[in-house]
């Protein structure tokens, strides 16, 4: 089991995996845009959503000290990246 967090529109919500093994980041942006799209993310119902809404999103894999694996979707941010000098 593991966590699907998605944050789109400034809102953030979880949804939870059957299986978090083995899906690569394609396949949790499709997810994703599948239960947004559908209204399966309370809070996160947006029926109009693009198949490439979550292209650009980073996605963040973590498994918590009590072995819970959560996976963060998220726009990527301007700031904590590396400059260049």
């Amino acid at each position: 089991m593991a966590v699907l967090n998605i944050t789109y529109a400034g809102l953030s919500a979880d949804f939870p995996l059957e299986s978090g093994a083995n899906l690569t980041d394609a396949d949790l942006r499709r997810i994703a845009v599948e239960v947004v799209r559908g209204g399966g993310v309370r809070g996160l119902a947006h029926p109009a959503l693009t198949d490439a809404a979550f292209d650009n999103y980073v996605v963040d894999r973590f498994t918590d000290p009590t072995g819970e694996r959560r996976i963060y979707l998220r726009p990527k941010v301007p700031f904590g990246g590396r400059r260049s000098a």
